[in-house]
């Protein structure tokens, strides 16, 4: 799989996330577009993720700007958890210990095919003071090693006005969870 974009698949994307951010200025608060539309032009590789958290239904917006680094922080923004990454499993070692019905995929490789990361459990809460998100759906969320080691993995969603985190069996999946991404550019 190519991870360049054609140059009508990468205007494509600028103008939609131009959009996006144009329309939800609440985000990203005193960050400006131009500045980064030229470092994502200046960065195809992250382009690339970008189109692909975009492509299974993610709506990457930016939710922050990291002054360490001068990076942008994208998270999936969209309602629900992205319809193209439902249905998987945590991660390998889940998807392989299933004996029948495995599902297609698992989040963790998906993501690292996808040059992202899965939210941790206090980015999730952070997206969340940007609006209510997986008010039908979940999203796994990255498990802490002793979690996974027992055989368990973290998935959050929002219901009665409340982020909830929650543990499943990391072999689990269910036609309402996908996983949300982050990215810095």
């Amino acid at each position: 799989m190519s991870m360049e974009l054609s140059s009508e698949q990468r205007e494509e994307l600028l103008r939609t996330l131009k959009a996006r951010f144009e329309k939800n200025l609440n985000r990203h608060k005193g960050l400006e577009w131009a500045e980064l539309q030229a470092r994502l032009e200046a960065n195809t590789a992250k382009l690339w993720s970008l189109n692909e958290m975009e492509r299974t239904g993610g709506e990457p917006d930016v939710v922050g700007y990291d002054n360490k680094t001068g990076e942008y922080i994208f998270y999936d923004c969209s309602a629900e958890s992205p319809k193209g990454r439902r249905s998987v499993c945590y991660d390998r070692e889940a998807l392989e210990s299933r004996k029948e019905h495995k599902p297609d995929n698992n989040a963790m490789d998906m993501a690292a095919d996808m040059g992202i990361e899965l939210l941790t459990e206090e980015q999730y809460r952070e997206l969340q003071q940007h609006g209510n998100f997986d008010m039908k759906t979940s999203s796994w969320v990255q498990t802490p090693a002793r979690i996974r080691r027992l055989g368990g993995a973290l998935f959050c969603d929002r219901r009665y006005d409340t982020v909830f985190v929650y543990h499943n069996g990391a072999e689990s999946y269910y036609a309402a969870r996908g996983f949300r991404g982050s990215l810095k550019v």
